[in-house]
């Protein structure tokens, strides 16, 4: 049988697709996924509607995705009377006050811009992570790209090796949406052991002939059965070889940091992400999500805060002062976010999900620094004052990023969709 025999057995997309992904592994020895492919793709940007301060300042995004749902009332917006948990509210150097589960928090408070009005309607874990990771909640069987995504299609690649979008810690590396498969987030489970398998199989000579055999049998997937993936994942093979020669494979290398800057950060999973995340943005990749997991606190809430609270308030200190220190935090934007906040009723030694009001957090990029936007209610129940949804919080990173927030693209699908869900950005939180 010949190549083009074969190649014409393989009708349909995901044959194809899962085909070419089963032989990259088998003739080169590599799991890099096609989050590398296209390092010749150049999106034009579009023309932005720049009248806010601080647009395009962020030239890197790191989204720090407390996963299970940090609870507001014991992290960045403390109670008193029957709201009030165990931890105490300690008032900061940048006058605002954070609970005492924070003190590394207190010691970068005038950095920060804390988000006390974010409000949503989803209290469901899957669904309100959904909707914090892509600004749009989850409706049928549409998927819709995370922020790495949607900056690629905009901007293009943000390194001729490196991918532009990665997400760390993450079980899977859904993010693309309807866009390439290109633009999907590379996965890095465990930020220690960093990109594996890029070494390939046999020298350089014989990966460029099972390339070879590869593009010769991809010539047979054309005419009524042609599929863009497919090149996304032809493409993949020339960026990969591109990445396994070049210096910025070190960027994954999180040993070769000092010993101080990874003690300071933690040892951790999440801590070792967020080190990971400072080294990949300083290599020139845009957007990485790092994930910590742990935060559904229903009971045990001091407990898990000593714990898991310690853990990323260390690493998130760490990484705020890091990226000064480098010069790097008026172009990094750091964001923390999570999938709601938690009740004010303290009962059982935790609180349920509640989704009305939570905190997030921003710094870097121009963002206002020791700044708080927005309030809840003296009880943490709902907004007082100047909401902002998960679509605006989308569309403020986004311009942040210099991103046309309000430009519309079209789905395969025929639909039209604006990043942040047709949202505005939130003018008040730019220096």
């Amino acid at each position: 049988m010949s190549l083009h025999d074969f190649a014409d057995r393989l009708r349909t997309a995901e044959d194809r697709r899962a085909f070419l992904e089963k032989a990259a592994t088998m003739a080169f020895g590599l799991t890099v996924l096609p989050a590398l492919a296209g390092a010749a793709e150049q999106a034009s940007p579009k023309a932005p509607n720049a009248t806010l301060p601080g647009f395009g300042k962020a030239k890197s995004v790191i989204f720090l995705e407390l996963s299970g749902g940090m609870s507001h009332i014991d992290t960045f917006d403390p109670k008193t009377g029957a709201s009030k948990g165990p931890a105490d509210a300690v008032t900061t150097k940048a006058g605002f006050q954070v609970t005492s589960f924070l003190p590394n928090t207190q010691r970068i408070s005038d950095k920060l811009c804390v988000i006390r009005s974010m409000t949503a309607k989803v209290g469901v874990h899957a669904s309100a992570q959904y909707l914090m990771r892509t600004g749009f909640e989850q409706r049928g069987v549409i998927q819709h790209p995370n922020f790495g995504a949607w900056a690629q299609h905009f901007l293009g690649r943000s390194s001729q090796t490196l991918p532009a979008n990665v997400c760390v810690n993450r079980p899977s590396n859904q993010g693309n949406g309807w866009f390439p498969a290109s633009h999907a987030p590379l996965p890095i489970l465990d930020p220690a052991t960093g990109l594996p398998n890029t070494a390939g199989v046999g020298d350089a000579g014989a990966q460029q002939k099972r390339a070879a055999l590869l593009s010769e049998l991809d010539r047979g997937f054309g005419g009524a059965v042609a599929d863009t993936n497919v090149k996304a994942y032809n493409d993949f093979y020339a960026s990969t070889f591109e990445l396994m020669r070049s210096r910025d494979l070190k960027a994954f290398d999180i040993a070769s940091e000092p010993k101080s800057v990874r003690a300071k950060y933690g040892a951790d999973k999440f801590a070792q992400g967020c080190l990971l995340a400072r080294r990949l943005v300083e290599h020139g990749v845009r957007f990485v999500e790092v994930r910590s997991g742990g935060w559904d606190m229903h009971a045990t809430l001091e407990d898990r805060m000593e714990d898991v609270g310690a853990e990323f308030d260390a690493a998130f200190a760490a990484l705020i002062e890091d990226l000064e220190s480098k010069g790097m935090l008026e172009t990094t934007l750091v964001a923390v976010t999570t999938e709601f906040g938690r009740k004010p009723s303290f009962e059982g030694g935790g609180r349920g999900h509640h989704p009305l009001v939570f905190s997030t957090v921003l710094a870097g990029a121009g963002i206002k620094r020791g700044h708080v936007h927005g309030a809840s209610d003296p009880k943490g129940h709902e907004v007082a004052k100047d909401p902002v949804t998960v679509g605006a919080f989308h569309a403020t990173v986004a311009h942040a990023a210099g991103l046309p927030v309000g430009t519309e693209i079209m789905t395969p699908s025929g639909r039209p969709m604006v990043i942040g869900n047709k949202a505005a950005p939130v003018a008040a939180v730019f220096a």
